[in-house]
């Protein structure tokens, strides 16, 4: 049995469930059509701060925020596209805009369905007439979200759409993590290569893989007797790690181009006039016992 339903906290939140397995989906259409909280027979997946949460003048630290149209930052949030040159912080304005709910469903899963339009502000940061839909969709044990693109300007649309899902974790180093690479970038772009492991003696780790040799990654925790598979659709081709000492967290992000793609033009997708752009995302939980 699935249910949807609204339930009035700080913030509405719409909250998707499978009874069978127990699993519940938090998504907050207000801060950014963000999903706050993904459990399992109670066992919490995604990790969040709620006190950065409770704070609207703070970034949102958890959950899985969305990303676009851009991913990572910009060098002085600056970017330069026909001549013209816009401001634009990091990961886009996607995550910090009220979305709002234009479709639910029951019928054989839980399913919610938001929209964000583009509005005056928007354009004076990214000068294009666009349309965004996600739908996160819950059965079993597995989440997926639908990303839909729509460009209503009337000239072609570059974009980088992405992920920053944060995963709760209780013991770092007993993690074993399966990301087909191998090599990655620090944020200065040095390269190194890729052993499997991470050294989480470090205060924070911020890296990318660029390289990837397939689609999905997987991450298993031996504490939690559980395997995270993270599966994901062209044009995602970037994963990105960040862990911060001391955080029950790591974060595993899927992105479409690297930082500052919309200067490089590294791996952009752009959008034709009046077309229609989908990709997907898809977590799974399966148990070690």
């Amino acid at each position: 049995m699935f249910s949807v339903t609204t339930e009035q906290r700080q913030y509405a939140t719409v909250v998707l469930r499978d009874e069978v397995t127990q699993a519940q989906l938090d998504v907050v259409p207000e801060r950014g059509g963000i999903a706050t909280r993904w459990a399992i027979a109670d066992a919490e997946i995604f990790y969040l701060d709620t006190e950065r949460f409770a704070n609207p003048e703070m970034s949102v630290r958890g959950g899985n925020p969305i990303l676009f149209p851009i991913c990572g930052n910009l060098p002085d949030d600056t970017y330069s596209l026909d001549g013209k040159t816009y401001q634009l912080k990091q990961h886009g304005f996607a995550r910090t805009l009220p979305w709002q709910v234009v479709e639910q469903s029951t019928d054989g899963h839980a399913s919610v369905t938001l929209m964000l339009e583009s509005n005056a502000d928007t354009r004076s940061h990214y000068p294009f007439n666009c349309q965004l839909r996600f739908t996160y969709t819950l059965e079993g044990n597995t989440l997926t979200l639908l990303q839909q693109v729509i460009n209503q300007s009337d000239v072609s649309m570059p974009f980088g759409i992405g992920l920053h899902p944060y995963f709760h974790v209780s013991d770092k180093d007993q993690l074993q993590f399966d990301i087909p690479s191998k090599a990655f970038q620090t944020k200065s772009g040095e390269p190194f290569d890729f052993s499997g492991d991470f050294d989480f003696s470090q205060d924070e780790i911020d890296i990318l893989f660029a390289d990837l040799s397939a689609q999905v990654t997987t991450v298993t925790d031996p504490v939690k007797r559980t395997k995270l598979a993270i599966a994901f659709s062209d044009p995602y081709s970037v994963l990105v790690f960040w862990t911060v000492k001391g955080k029950e967290f790591y974060c595993l992000e899927p992105w479409s181009t690297p930082r500052n793609a919309m200067n490089t033009g590294d791996r952009l997708t752009y959008l034709d006039p009046g077309s229609q752009f989908e990709t997907s995302v898809r977590f799974s939980i399966s148990s070690l016992d």
